[in-house]
């Protein structure tokens, strides 16, 4: 191991930033390279991974990681979002609430992309639902659904909750107890009063880390038992 020498910041958001400073205690470092590869805070044996969006952009580190360090994964998933409007200078021009809700089921959003990974022993995953604030500036360059604003920052304000997951089978207090088995997507959507697009990506997830089985179908849609 190696010791990158301090907290960096360049490239990183403010949201990055102040989890890494979370978890910078004093019996860790921060920034040290572990077999070619920067990691964001070392704690003993643990190797902590911050990713605030796209597993897929840090699958291939993780996965060779795995193979021989302990390594938790932490995803902060904004359960409460402002969005600030900002002048080019710097100056609040106005906010607002963001009328989307998230929660620990959302996790899945970014799973599917290495759905397995909880499965190997030296692998775990650390869910902050967080208050946010998510900075736009109005250079021209966003999107035609933000009418060229774009978002330049996003910046932690509180942590509201937070879970550990080490297994599959800890994915499965996130199905309601009362649900009848065995349930389709449309049972289970309608159960959590969450989309079925989202239910889809759950599934698939749970399905291949071996959480959920497959044991029949109903129409066109399987049926699902959970595999404790």
């Amino acid at each position: 191991m190696k010791n990158g020498g301090g907290i960096g910041t360049l490239q990183e958001r403010s949201l990055h930033a102040k989890i890494k400073e979370i978890y910078n205690t004093p019996d860790s470092e921060v920034e040290v390279t572990v077999d070619g590869f920067v990691i964001d805070v070392v704690k003993g044996d643990l190797l902590i991974e911050i990713q605030t969006r796209k597993f897929s952009a840090i699958k291939d580190k993780l996965f060779k990681l795995m193979k021989n360090h302990p390594v938790r994964l932490v995803h902060p998933i904004a359960q409460e979002k402002w969005i600030i409007r900002q002048s080019e200078d710097g100056e609040v021009i106005g906010q607002r609430k963001s009328p989307k809700k998230m929660g620990f089921l959302n996790i899945f959003e970014e799973l599917v992309s290495i759905p397995t990974f909880i499965m190997h022993s030296n692998f775990e995953i650390e869910i902050l639902l967080i208050k946010e604030e998510e900075i736009r500036v109005n250079d021209g360059k966003g999107s035609w659904r933000r009418k060229g604003w774009s978002s330049v920052d996003r910046d932690l304000v509180d942590i509201l909750d937070r879970k550990i997951f080490t297994t599959p089978s800890d994915f499965l207090g996130l199905i309601p107890d009362t649900i009848e088995e065995p349930f389709t997507t449309k049972t289970l959507s309608e159960t959590l009063k969450i989309p079925r697009h989202l239910i889809q990506k759950m599934t698939y997830c749970m399905r291949k880390m071996g959480a959920l089985k497959v044991v029949g179908k109903e129409g066109n849609a399987h049926l699902y038992l959970k595999n404790q």
